[in-house]
């Protein structure tokens, strides 16, 4: 199972925090080895880092670690690879652009037998059925609204939609977003955490690393992280459930259906 990592804010943020227990994950406190990426949405445009090698030795994760890049909205991801060889091509998060907008994907899980009928618009440079299922979605967006973006009610209910039909095919997790809103999938295993007034401490579940936030924060401040498993040992969590279509935006949620707590140092 692939790994993913999101953040949505209220403010431009940086992620450097959850980054380090997340890149430990891609070789060393977990086996995701086949690559990782991570966008970063800065205004119009998208900084992206890619790299076919494990996060846990990837200079270009180091560098990403240690540069504080501030956004409103980051997706990343670590491959453990279902289909497609490793490569540069096969690594997410993957990028395209739909109504003069860039939208960033990654997925985790594994679809069988699935292989949408594309009409060219949008075409997979690589071989995995996570960009195939990209290219599927953004085409019938698309599609269905030639003039320009829905409303953000009606895009939420059609990527549910899109997010249903799909899931028929195998676990289907992902993190979606087109630099306002950050859309979080959960098939099978997705959790969240806000973090707001009042800030406290918070530590890595996979690296012995602490952040008091009271002192990186203003009161005003909301971060929304949403991760595979959660990153913190010290913090509560919040579980989404299977077959849940979250959009995050200024740094909370909105929901289509119920979720539960995790509490302290459960594991998602």
């Amino acid at each position: 199972m692939c790994q993913l990592l999101g953040m949505n804010c209220n403010v431009p943020t940086d992620i450097c925090f959850s980054f380090t227990g997340f890149q430990a994950r891609g070789g060393l406190t977990d086996h995701h080895r086949d690559g990782w990426g991570i966008a970063f949405f800065e205004g119009r445009g998208v900084r992206l880092f890619l790299d076919p090698q494990p996060s846990a030795s990837s200079p270009v994760a180091e560098l990403v670690r240690n540069y504080p890049i501030r956004s409103l909205n980051v997706i990343a991801h670590i491959r453990k690879a279902t289909q497609g060889d490793i490569g540069l091509e096969n690594t997410h998060p993957f990028q395209r652009e739909l109504w003069g907008r860039y939208w960033i994907f990654a997925h985790n899980g594994n679809l069988k037998d699935y292989a949408p009928t594309l009409d060219g618009r949008f075409l997979p440079v690589g071989s995995t059925d996570s960009e195939r299922a990209f290219c599927d979605i953004l085409q019938t967006l698309a599609a269905r609204h030639p003039e320009g973006a829905p409303g953000p009610e009606r895009l939420k209910e059609e990527l549910r939609e899109l997010a249903v039909r799909i899931s028929r095919h195998g676990e289907f997790n992902f993190l979606l977003s087109d630099g306002e809103t950050l859309f979080a999938h959960c098939s099978s295993r997705l959790a969240y955490i806000v973090r707001q007034a009042p800030f406290a401490l918070a530590h890595l579940s996979d690296q012995d690393v602490s952040v008091d936030f009271t002192e990186l924060t203003t009161p005003h401040d909301r971060v929304a992280v949403i991760a595979t498993q959660p990153l913190t040992d010290n913090e509560r969590w919040t579980i989404i459930p299977p077959g849940t279509l979250l959009g995050f935006h200024n740094g909370a949620p909105g929901s289509n259906g119920p979720v539960r707590t995790l509490p302290h140092g459960e594991p998602c």
